[in-house]
């Protein structure tokens, strides 16, 4: 059930030129509009034609429209959307129209709110939505798909379920106190607030996976000033990115690029080189480097191959390893003999030219076989949570731990049951069992207008 009682209007496609541009209305007062518009409107979800004109009868378009009759929309209201040309002129011109008609420009994420309210998606789908809008790679779309289509949805219904199968058991020795708990061992209630532990404990951990795929997997380039890191960066990205000089020491901050590689996106930075001497400036910038490898998922070490291998500092050496690091031997149309000496055991090594594009699908299939290890998703199911999610399931594991440890305790059932509802409640933050209008209000101010 709604509590919107206004109808929204915003168009749902980006401003500027296009062939087509779409403007979408939700709310009461939709069949009444296209009454008033077109005279008639058809079947919902059938797209007709019809001349849009103004409230003074001037036409303003040819356009196509649809409607969707309620609750079966993507909002839940009664909703139309209109198929203009797309010129800015003509969309503002059908905006305004309709705000003259009674309608209210819609903000952010104003039509997903309603399409929650009403009960036609949980919290979670609708954080999808705007994940699937922003995806940078392919892995991005199909964990946001999924998502919408409700597979971290399901997966907390379950929980949830089980939980109250469990409080339900509880509260019954609560009221019949002479009956005896079942024994943990013969699959009693801290033995399935155990197992709920364990999962919720796996879905947590997606959160790494989640952050990879919403923001890219953050990769950084290291080595010493002059190895080729910036022209390494400028051949992935396909353009100049970075500025390229004989003179060691040019990038002095790092530079970021994202790229699509293997399915994934991936936040490329160039960093400063690294050496034991440089200017107050270059120390800077080394510190920023080292400050950046602290965070970084994969590593890129690129080297000169024809001078000999640098020291890398204790502080970087100690982040390489073969799950995470690739051995890049910069320069390979200089070498004599085509052989170099390897930097680290185990870590895979490639022979590259960023001159002359030497070796370059060779790095680019060894970077994607790092980020199939790093970034696969932990759970055989895929799911991603967010950061958000995260901390809702942090709070339900540390709420379960509180209840089993009360159950094995043999404290007083009333004081385990109680952990339980607030691990109950802290899975519903996910799927939206809430009454918290200054989290919605922040969730949806991410959204864009018309979504």
């Amino acid at each position: 059930m709604t509590t919107e009682s206004d109808t929204i209007v915003a168009p749902s496609t980006p401003y500027g030129e296009s062939a087509i541009a779409v403007v979408r209305v939700s709310g009461p007062l939709v069949p009444a509009l296209l009454m008033d518009l077109f005279g008639d409107f058809r079947t919902p979800r059938h797209m007709t034609r019809g001349t849009y004109r103004d409230r003074e009868g001037a036409a303003v378009d040819d356009l196509l429209y649809t409607w969707f009759r309620k609750p079966a929309s993507y909002t839940g209201e009664d909703l139309a959307e209109f198929y203009c040309h797309g010129n800015p002129l003509i969309i503002s011109k059908i905006v305004e129209d309709l705000q003259n008609r009674g309608c209210r420009p819609a903000g952010p994420g104003d039509f997903t709110r309603r399409a929650f309210l009403n009960g036609r998606m949980d919290l979670s789908q609708a954080e999808a939505v705007i994940d699937l809008i922003r995806a940078q790679s392919d892995r991005a779309l199909e964990a946001a798909g999924r998502q919408l289509r409700g597979d971290l949805g399901r997966r907390i219904a379950g929980l949830i379920e089980r939980l109250l199968q469990v409080l339900a058991e509880i509260e019954a020795y609560i009221d019949f106190p002479e009956e005896d708990l079942p024994p943990e061992e013969s699959g009693g209630p801290a033995a399935r607030v155990r197992a709920m532990i364990e999962d919720v404990e796996k879905l947590a951990a997606t959160e790494h996976y989640g952050a990879m795929l919403r923001e890219g997997v953050g990769t950084i380039i290291v080595g010493a000033p002059n190895a080729g890191k910036s022209s390494l960066l400028n051949r992935l990205a396909g353009r100049e990115r970075a500025i390229v000089n004989e003179t060691p020491g040019t990038t002095r901050d790092f530079i970021e690029e994202r790229i699509r590689l293997g399915g994934y996106c991936i936040r490329l930075l160039d960093t400063a080189g690294l050496r034991e001497r440089g200017d107050e400036i270059e120390r800077l910038g080394m510190e920023k480097t080292l400050e950046q490898a602290g965070e970084a998922d994969l590593f890129l070490v690129v080297l000169d191959a024809v001078l000999p291998h640098p020291p890398l500092p204790g502080a970087l050496r100690e982040r390489l390893s073969p799950a995470n690091t690739l051995v890049i031997h910069n320069k390979a149309d200089l070498l004599e003999g085509g052989t170099v000496e390897p930097l680290l055991d185990g870590c895979r090594e490639v022979l590259v030219s960023a001159l002359t594009g030497l070796g370059f699908d060779e790095l680019e299939s060894s970077i994607e076989a790092l980020l199939r290890r790093e970034a696969e998703s932990p759970g055989a199911d895929r799911v991603a949570v967010s950061a958000r999610h995260a901390r809702a399931l942090q709070e339900a594991r540390a709420m379960l731990e509180d209840g089993l440890s009360r159950l094995r305790e043999n404290q007083p059932p009333e004081l385990a049951a109680s952990e339980l509802r607030g691990a109950l409640d802290a899975l519903g933050e996910i799927t939206g069992r809430v009454d918290n209008e200054a989290m919605l209000d922040k969730l949806f101010a991410t959204f864009c207008i018309g979504k």
